[in-house]
């Protein structure tokens, strides 16, 4: 049997995207299929993406002139292309227009912007739909939203990450030394600090919970463009957040938490909502997108942009060890109900079977 050839295609790649590729490539090669990936050189950096048996080819974070050239010839060879997210979508599109390659898309989040630059991304989403044989949408809305955008064949397909790795007792202890809290609350926060993750919200919230005694500390780890105006309110209002940069610890930081909070306008399946119930945090989160129907009833919702009720929830778990503990243990359970990895790799190479049989 000739070894199916592939190539994965990768944008800007937000932390899910990125993982997911990952571990699909390492999949796919585990199951003898030829993978090449296309990605900025610095993703290749954080994902090491070689490191999974596969060829890898570097691209442009933005759309450049010789990037669709570029990529007609890393084409030219493969049997099916498989693009994640919109624009790797939409350059995917452009370098196959006019060959028998099939297209797989994947899309993992959508746009949040309005007026013209809205517009745009709403005439890429289309183009991406129409063009591509297949869209997988990691959540039931982005489903939907491919087929209004005209797609021919749409299906739900939850991308997994890998689980955490376990956290001791003594890295939650070093965690909660470094960040200087001992008998006081710890609230986490993952992600880029960017508009739509909602933590203007978080910061609103955390006025209410100065007057807790002990005061919970905030931390939000994560970089991006709104650290600047995120700092100087901090310091303004004197809130007691901290905001403590991109971490590679991520895991201890939230085993250490409290509660973690998703604030977010919008996710599908959120990388911080995963891990907060793969190790049994509480999680409060903005009722948005994916969300729902990723955590059950096993994390507290609330409305998106709502700080009262955000306070509130957090209020409530702070002061309930119950509740908590009720929480963490539907979160663990309501985690053993997703996809794992191998079942997706199994989705994807089914719908690969099927484009090129």
């Amino acid at each position: 049997m000739t070894q199916l050839r592939t190539v994965q295609v990768l944008g800007g790649g937000s932390a899910g995207s990125s993982a997911h590729v990952r571990s699909l490539a390492a999949g796919l090669v585990a199951r003898g299929v030829q993978v090449t990936v296309c990605a900025p050189a610095e993703l290749n950096h954080l994902y090491d993406f070689p490191g999974t048996g596969v060829h890898f080819a570097s691209l442009p974070r933005r759309a450049a002139p010789t990037t669709v050239g570029a990529l007609r010839e890393i084409f030219a060879d493969a049997d099916l292309v498989h693009a994640h997210g919109l624009h790797a979508s939409v350059r995917a599109a452009l370098a196959l227009h006019g060959r028998p390659v099939p297209l797989v898309v994947t899309w993992h989040t959508r746009g949040h912007h309005g007026g013209a630059r809205g517009q745009v991304l709403r005439l890429m989403e289309r183009k991406a739909a129409r063009a591509a044989a297949v869209v997988l949408g990691t959540c039931s809305e982005l489903v939907d939203r491919a087929r209004h955008h005209g797609a021919r064949d749409a299906r739900l397909a939850p991308a997994s990450l890998p689980a955490p790795r376990g956290c001791s007792c003594a890295a939650e202890g070093r965690a909660r030394a470094e960040l200087g809290v001992a008998d006081r609350p710890l609230i986490m926060a993952v992600g880029s600090l960017e508009s739509h993750r909602g933590y203007e919200t978080l910061l609103d919230a955390a006025r209410f919970w100065q007057y807790l005694d002990p005061v919970p500390l905030v931390v939000i780890a994560g970089e991006g463009p709104q650290r600047g105006s995120l700092q100087q309110r901090i310091e303004t209002e004197a809130l007691p957040v901290r905001l403590v940069g991109r971490r590679d610890d991520i895991s201890d930081l939230l085993a250490a938490g409290d509660v973690a909070v998703l604030t977010s306008r919008w996710e599908s399946r959120s990388v911080l909502a995963q891990e907060a119930l793969r190790l049994g945090v509480p999680l409060v989160a903005t009722a948005v997108g994916g969300v729902p129907e990723l955590v059950g009833d096993a994390a507290e919702l609330v409305p998106y942009g709502d700080a009262p009720a955000l306070a509130d929830a957090v209020t409530r778990l702070l002061t309930d060890a119950t509740r908590r503990g009720e929480l963490a243990r539907a979160g663990r359970a309501q985690a053993s109900t997703w996809q794992t990895e191998d079942e997706t790799v199994a989705q994807v190479l089914s719908v690969y079977d099927e484009l090129v049989s």
